[in-house]
């Protein structure tokens, strides 16, 4: 039986998160190609453009400038005391096109050099595959992940990483967020649809391939990284039934399981007995080849990385949709919001904590968790962002309970410890970070690095493994 665990265990990774294309910016740099997200004007909740418009601002293509600022940057998460930070390759930096017949040297060498970076400073880079980051080619020349010819090509670039990078990066995740192909399915895996398709057929079948390639690409990871582990992603934050009527607590079951399924596909091994109703009632015919059911069994995630921003509450009767926070339903009278509708529920967290634990028993790593907030300087240029430490002491507080609950976590980065372009809406408006960056949505800016309160609020977390909240 295992004790009560009434701290942060000795070994938690403490750090902050961030995505490829939404802070490196330079997205032609160096030989990069055209990614996914590189398409969107006005984030990944609106419409895309394939290919870019010439001439047209695009937020991503410059974010925060990363790519030549990050010694700067990781210095300043260096002094919060991270051991670790989590990011992405973007995948047209290895492979412009996706199945170039050779990878570009210099992006290989940008990773090379930005690890390097994060290890020096005492931090395990935690890697992200694939983060919304699908070659514009792989879309345009073979639909995406509707053909299963996209897994030979994922495991081509996932070898050439885990070969180049075996030495420095002991932390993998797969595909980010891996479930909003059931919400966004062009962000997270560069499926757009024809007219007339049915889309829960082209939806669940590249699932099934983005399955298959995550199964291989554990496989390969063990193989040439031995000691590594590598995880799955998923976005998680909750829903609750919005009364105790049984129609809303069941239909909020069924909603739940929409996202619950991936995990079990990709921890437990196979497909959960509900499918099978789900795909008679969406006339869905999943195809697949012999071998696939044993692959899916024998290599599955070594741990569940997750997203949690907030919940909300389903009625029975509305439709199933969200975006990049989670399902959407109606608001919770309980709550507070921010001025994005995202509503802060730490107990939520620990709730949801215990929900995965219970149904996996793998380990659980919160690697997004943040508040994305509209931050006016003072007269001094100061940031004063009381509203932020106390989502985070909160949060933190409720990760705490959940371990002393039981529940195996590894540990907690902290989405956007500097402002970043947002995902869904492709703003600088709205930030989540301790480190304030001088860019507005228009891309104007000095791009100076400003300290928020924040940053000393969670650096004395960080220096006494969350004893102190």
């Amino acid at each position: 039986m295992r004790s009560l665990q009434t701290a942060f265990p000795e070994n938690f990774l403490w750090g902050g998160a961030i995505a490829a294309n939404q802070a490196e910016g330079a997205y032609d740099a160096d030989g990069k190609g055209i990614s996914i997200t590189d398409c969107f004007p006005h984030g990944i909740k609106h419409d895309a453009d394939l290919p870019p418009v010439e001439g047209k601002f695009y937020p991503s293509h410059e974010a925060i400038d990363f790519y030549h600022n990050y010694k700067e940057d990781l210095a300043l998460m260096q002094q919060m005391g991270f051991n670790v930070f989590r990011t992405s390759i973007n995948w047209t930096r290895i492979f412009p096109n996706g199945d170039d017949a050779e990878p570009n040297e210099k992006g290989l060498q940008f990773y090379d050099n930005l690890f390097d970076e994060m290890l020096s400073r005492g931090m395990q880079p935690l890697v992200t595959l694939s983060h919304y980051e699908t070659p514009l080619h792989l879309v345009e020349a073979y639909g995406s992940w509707r053909n299963r010819k996209l897994i030979d090509i994922f495991l081509r670039y996932c070898e050439v990483v885990f070969r180049r990078y075996k030495n420095k990066v002991k932390y993998w995740l797969t595909f980010n967020e891996i479930n909003n192909m059931r919400r966004m399915p062009g962000a997270a895996g560069g499926i757009f649809f024809k007219e007339g398709e049915n889309q829960q057929q082209v939806v669940y079948q590249a699932c099934h391939h983005m399955f298959i390639a995550n199964s291989l690409a554990i496989k390969l990871c063990h193989e040439i990284i031995p000691d590594a582990k590598i995880g799955c992603m998923l976005s998680l934050s909750n829903t609750y039934p919005h009364t105790c009527k049984p129609e809303d607590v069941f239909e909020t079951m069924e909603l739940r399981r929409r996202s619950l399924l991936f995990g079990d596909v990709m921890i437990r091994g196979e497909y959960p007995a509900y499918m099978a109703h789900i795909w008679e009632e969406e006339n869905v015919r999943l195809e697949t080849e012999p071998g696939d059911e044993e692959l899916l069994k024998k290599y599955t995630a070594d741990y569940l990385g997750f997203s949690y921003y907030r919940t909300s509450t389903h009625e029975y009767g509305q439709p199933f949709c969200g975006d990049t926070d989670g399902d959407q339903g109606t608001p919770n009278p309980y709550l507070e919001t921010t001025p994005w509708g995202w509503q802060i529920d730490p107990l939520g967290l620990r709730y949801t904590l215990n929900e995965l634990y219970d149904r996996w028993q793998i380990p659980l790593f919160v690697v997004e968790n943040g508040l994305g907030q509209v931050d006016v300087p003072d007269e001094n240029g100061q940031i004063h962002d009381s509203y932020r430490i106390d989502y985070l002491r909160r949060h933190l507080l409720a990760v705490k309970e959940a371990i002393r609950d039981g529940v195996e976590v590894m540990g907690y980065t902290y989405w956007g410890p500097i402002d970043i372009v947002s995902a869904g809406t492709g703003e600088m408006k709205k930030r989540y970070g301790f480190v304030y960056v001088d860019r507005d949505n228009d891309g104007n800016g000095t791009m100076e690095r400003r300290k928020k309160d924040s940053f000393d609020y969670y650096s004395h977390v960080i220096a006494t493994n969350g004893a102190d909240l």
